[in-house]
């Protein structure tokens, strides 16, 4: 069962989470863009004055740092993992989900895609933009994937204190409470059944 105090930090950490989401929103009209259907619109005076701040190809490469060219390669070179890893957890989880009556995680919902439509940022750096926002979401989408399965097959919290854990761990039961553990287990399942 969770501590009272636990619930009570995770409702905290639920209300400053919306405040947060409340925020970013407000943000909108400020930068004068607006969200439709999930794809970003900006006010055409807007686009004009981004294009004006966007440094042309020719001096970004110029410019650009020599460690910056050299790691490129390496740093885009996770893109083959990466891509193993997406295809992996899609696999898993439509197959393993699917018989165990867990609902599957939206990798839409991870995997956000859309700084590309900075009018501000040259190619290199829009490329840049969609490779992180992919491997970011990629990273998140599979963290859910296995805090989902974390939550279904071994639902304790570790004994030592983990660095950023994921949000699902603060209802887990308490590493060595033998009592209490067949019955959170079989709560924490129907409850992923029921999201």
């Amino acid at each position: 069962m969770i501590n009272d105090d636990i619930a009570a930090i995770i409702d905290k950490m639920k209300q400053l989470e919306q405040q947060l989401e409340d925020e970013l929103e407000s943000r909108h009209a400020e930068y004068s863009y607006q969200l439709k259907h999930k794809k970003v619109k900006f006010e055409r005076a807007i686009r004009e004055l981004h294009r004006k701040y966007r440094i042309g190809l020719i001096e970004f490469l110029r410019t650009a740092e020599l460690s910056h060219v050299l790691t490129a390669p390496v740093i885009y070179s996770l893109i083959v993992p990466l891509a193993f890893l997406d295809v992996a957890v899609n696999i898993y989880q439509h197959i393993c989900f699917r018989a165990y009556g867990i609902p599957r995680v939206k990798r839409g919902d991870y995997i956000v895609i859309d700084r590309h439509h900075l009018a501000y940022l040259n190619t290199i750096e829009k490329i840049n933009c969609v490779y992180c926002g992919y491997g970011n979401g990629l990273i998140a989408f599979a963290r859910e994937v296995t805090a989902r399965t974390e939550q279904y097959w071994c639902p304790i919290k570790h004994a030592r204190r983990v660095l950023a854990p994921h949000n699902r761990i603060g209802r887990f039961a308490d590493y060595g409470d033998a009592e209490d553990y067949q019955e959170t287990l079989a709560r924490l399942r129907r409850e992923l059944q029921e999201e």
